[in-house]
């Protein structure tokens, strides 16, 4: 991985981010294809349509199916899925966290039923690398210990303890593999634990920044906490996060919390939000959520956005868009995603702009200012 800063206005960054397999400008913001897929798009919608560099793709998902293995002989994610550009994969421990009946931290890794069909299965930190492995993922993220909030402090500093002690094992690991010829063009980060608690972030960060990583995440926020919880937090934090390599907020957020946490210093965003709620019917605009499936919608002749480029808006009325939700028609889902993904990875290039001209300040208040 190449990684350089290319301008800073306060504490914000446009940073450049070079892979085996593309070149991501900062600040990014990762679709979310949990199966090799983001829902509902194909690849031209991803690389014509939205221009992504990377996307994200979920460990413990492709692990149950189709299975890494099957991954591997298919030509691992990039011949598998034919997106020729970037992949992050996550360890899969939030999954087994949130999706199992019964998911059980241990000190050596985490116990988990399958949500597919009760299988019992257990990841250790180097199962989950071999995993990422045979996906060929170009950022693998190690297993930590994630716990919902609000925790007590008892549980909240196991959970660093089992990160790090995790992080120390996975970084040998996969050093070690290197030297053995496996996994020398993927990347790997390090998940910063922690909760709201400011002294349990530094000892996280603290532990974890001196250990040798590509790249540092914030992991454990966006878990039940309140935004200006999550906003102190990633502030907090970030001052101890090495300069010279990449930031990550992961599951993270709102067009609000990818503005605030830009002004913060991360570079790196992934949520399900943008997809899940297309589905749903909420759509993101320059002027705050738009709820398609309103009956008001029903004979309006406008674009979703007026200053949406996005082919949705582009080519449709919002008359248009209402019909096809209510009508639960396959291809609203498409053509809502596209437009909600376009507007994300639009604002992002737009943040970046802000940054490398010097003007990200007046770039946030002219964001509020149309919400307003």
């Amino acid at each position: 991985m190449r990684f350089s800063i290319d301008a800073t206005h306060g504490n914000a960054r446009a940073c450049t981010l070079q892979t085996a397999h593309s070149v991501i400008k900062t600040p990014v913001f990762m679709p979310v294809g949990t199966v090799g897929s983001v829902k509902s798009l194909d690849i031209r919608d991803l690389l014509e349509t939205l221009q992504a560099e990377i996307i994200l793709a979920n460990t413990y998902h492709m692990y149950l199916r189709p299975g890494d293995t099957t991954v591997a002989k298919l030509g691992k994610l990039h011949g598998f899925t034919k997106y020729p550009k970037s992949f992050l994969t996550d360890s899969g421990g939030f999954q087994a966290f949130s999706l199992s009946d019964m998911s059980k931290p241990k000190t050596d890794g985490i116990e988990f039923r399958s949500h597919i069909d009760g299988s019992k299965h257990f990841f250790t930190p180097k199962k989950v690398l071999d995993i990422q492995y045979n996906l060929g993922s170009d950022i693998m993220m190690i297993l930590d210990d994630l716990v919902a909030l609000p925790a007590t402090k008892e549980r909240i500093a196991l959970s660093i303890e089992r990160t790090t002690a995790w992080a120390k094992e996975s970084i040998e690991y996969h050093r070690a593999n290197q030297q053995k010829g496996i996994g020398t063009d993927q990347n790997i980060f390090a998940i910063i634990q922690g909760g709201i608690d400011k002294e349990f972030r530094k000892k996280s960060a603290q532990e974890l920044c001196a250990l040798d990583y590509d790249g540092f995440a914030i992991g454990g926020l966006s878990v039940g906490e309140l935004n200006n919880e999550m906003y102190d937090t990633v502030e907090y934090t970030t001052q101890f996060m090495p300069s010279d390599k990449p930031r990550y907020l992961m599951g993270v957020g709102t067009p609000e919390d990818l503005i605030e946490n830009i002004e913060r210093g991360v570079d790196m965003f992934d949520c399900v939000m943008p997809t899940r709620n297309a589905r749903n019917g909420t759509l993101f605009t320059s002027f705050g959520k738009l709820n398609i499936k309103g009956a008001k919608y029903k004979e309006d002749e406008s674009p979703i956005d007026q200053n949406c480029q996005c082919p949705t808006c582009q080519t449709y009325s919002r008359a248009y868009i209402n019909h096809l939700f209510r009508a639960r028609e396959i291809s609203y889902f498409r053509l809502a995603t596209i437009h909600n993904l376009f507007y994300y990875l639009n604002l992002m290039k737009e943040a970046r702009e802000a940054i490398l001209e010097g003007r990200f300040t007046q770039f946030k208040q002219e964001f509020y200012a149309k919400r307003s």
